[in-house]
């Protein structure tokens, strides 16, 4: 990757050998190395049996979580929070493993749209609870920094699975919750 980011900088009109440039392939390489962990991951790895078994059902939400992203069509950050909802049928994930499961999806190139989904799906999958909803709220640098550059433009995206797509009132609960 150090090449091809010594050959990006070419391509801008850069000269690499400069000194404030001498070492950006490195930087830049490392830097998305990280920003990309997500596809070196598995699910099974971050939640690490962190599965608990529990009586009660009653709804779990975990809001606020920022979260962290590179849009696939232009490898620009997109950046903001994620609200996790979840009504266990016996099974509850360890409350760090929600942030972590973002994280696993967000360090990906991304859609934001397929983000919630693979959040959403991914604690329906792991412990078949009730129901679970996602919503995130993030601002897109592609649409800020380029294009038709609206600074105070923010997407917000929602999945609702099980109980939360099928029940209007835990789905408003819910809503309600986080505060929207």
């Amino acid at each position: 990757m150090n090449e091809l980011y010594k050959e990006l900088l070419i391509k801008i009109g850069e000269d690499p050998e400069r000194e404030g440039l001498l070492s950006t392939p490195e930087r830049a390489a490392k830097a998305m190395e990280f920003l990309t962990k997500g596809y070196h991951q598995k699910l099974e790895d971050v939640i690490n049996d962190a599965i608990f078994t529990v009586e009660d059902n009653h709804m779990i939400i975990v809001k606020d979580i920022e979260l962290y992203s590179l849009c696939e069509h232009h490898m620009l950050p997109f950046f903001g929070k994620c609200h996790i909802g979840y009504i266990p049928e016996g099974k509850v994930l360890g409350v760090s493993k929600l942030a972590r499961i973002v994280d696993l999806y967000a360090r990906r190139l991304q859609i934001q749209e397929r983000l919630t989904n693979q959040v959403a799906t991914a604690i329906l999958e792991t412990i078949t609870p009730e129901g679970v909803g996602v919503v995130i709220e993030a601002k897109h640098l592609c649409m800020m920094m380029r294009g038709v550059e609206k600074q105070n433009s923010c997407m917000v995206t929602s999945a609702m699975l099980g109980s939360f797509r099928k029940e209007q009132s835990t789905r408003n609960e819910f809503l309600k919750l986080i505060g929207k």
